[in-house]
């Protein structure tokens, strides 16, 4: 019953937070902390590693939501990705 609650997390999440998810995983080695550094430092108009769109502040509430949730339930919401956020 658990992984249905997930799973129903996981699809009601909006297609930019499936896309954090995705980057999370794939560009920062799953780090959300590295990810959250990284777009910080964009803001302040650091060197950054990659581009999103001009909605980092909205992100970092995004990231800090899933975050909150992967670490309440201590899963990956990614493992609940059926193929449609790649």
């Amino acid at each position: 019953m658990v992984d249905a609650t997930h799973q129903t997390y996981y699809d009601n999440l909006s297609e930019e937070a499936k896309m954090l998810l995705v980057l999370r995983d794939e560009l920062y080695m799953g780090s959300w902390d590295k990810m959250v550094e990284d777009l910080k430092n964009r803001l302040k108009g650091r060197p950054y590693i990659f581009k999103l769109v001009n909605r980092i502040e909205e992100d970092l509430e995004r990231i800090e939501t899933l975050r909150s949730y992967e670490g309440k339930h201590k899963i990956n919401l990614r493992d609940h990705d059926k193929g449609e956020a790649t």
